[in-house]
């Protein structure tokens, strides 16, 4: 059962605006130059994998809305980049190599599932993925140099639903006896850390009015 708090709350909210401001730097520029397609592909592996049971297990309105909009908007974004402009893809620098990333989230996934069937090892799998899909999106960035205000602030947003999320899970163990995720856990504070470097830079751009620029 889903258990509900403000940090909770405001973090599926942060997920949802950067689903929102990443469409919204699509079709306003007309280009997806700056966005990764490697790492929305990782998102679409990680939503499909984890929302396995949407259709099978009966979850509360909010948990349903909300799962349907994270895979339909990840592959529309994917529809975006390949088909609708294609011509303004940088694929020669997103070249990361997703294979490098989704291997050894399988194999942790089918090492820690907390049972072996099918449902649970894609949901571990999901977890240790998702922790580690923004480096494809960093690393195109780091060879651009320049980043867009609205691909950062996509960025920001996405970073900041984790860490928000850590927040939520201290709230659950002070009022929750016994709870513990410690695969969550583990993973989400590595996903939180790949942002940090990120939240550092575009905090200075934003305070200097600035354009963000990544070191490379």
């Amino acid at each position: 059962m889903a258990v509900f708090n403000v940090f909770r709350i405001v973090a599926d909210l942060m997920h949802l605006v950067s689903h929102i401001i990443l469409l919204e730097k699509i079709w306003r520029h007309k280009n997806c130059a700056g966005v990764s397609l490697k790492t929305q592909q990782i998102y679409a592996i990680v939503f499909l994998s984890r929302y396995l049971d949407l259709f099978t297990n009966k979850f509360s309105v909010y948990n349903t809305v909300m799962k349907i909009i994270f895979i339909v908007s990840t592959l529309y974004t994917i529809y975006l980049i390949t088909k609708k402009f294609r011509a303004t893809y940088d694929e020669s620098n997103d070249n990361f190599v997703i294979w490098y990333l989704v291997v050894p989230a399988l194999v942790i996934g089918v090492l820690f599932a907390r049972v072996r069937t099918v449902t649970e090892i894609l949901w571990s799998f999901s977890i240790v993925l998702e922790s580690v899909a923004i480096i494809p999106q960093i690393y195109l960035l780091q060879r651009t140099g320049e980043v867009e205000n609205l691909t950062a602030d996509y960025i920001f947003c996405l970073g900041s639903y984790r860490a928000l999320y850590i927040l939520n899970w201290v709230t659950r163990v002070i009022t929750e006896p016994g709870y513990t995720a410690w695969l969550v856990w583990l993973f989400g504070l590595v996903q939180t850390a790949l942002y940090c470097d990120f939240f550092y830079f575009y905090i200075r751009s934003r305070i200097q009015g600035k354009k963000l620029v990544l070191p490379n």
